[in-house]
């Protein structure tokens, strides 16, 4: 379990620093003056990336609540 835990942390970190941006979509954004327009396309892409990620851990959480709770008698 305490395995699980770190590697969450240590997953969650790696994920809130990375940047995600295609070649092409890198190569236009370098070309301009101010970077302002390259970091507002950069966080809508890591925006984009992350939602599926959330609606999976939430998906899972409730079917693990759903399964390994214990009724109430």
């Amino acid at each position: 379990m305490k395995t699980k835990l770190l590697f969450f942390i240590f997953s969650l970190l790696f994920f809130i620093n990375s940047n995600a941006q295609c070649a092409m979509c890198r190569a236009v954004l370098e070309s301009e003056a101010g970077q302002g327009t390259a970091k507002g396309i950069n966080n809508g892409i890591v925006y984009l990336m992350a939602v599926p990620y959330v609606l999976v851990f939430g998906l899972g959480f409730f079917i693990y609540r759903k399964y390994f709770t214990k009724p109430k008698a």
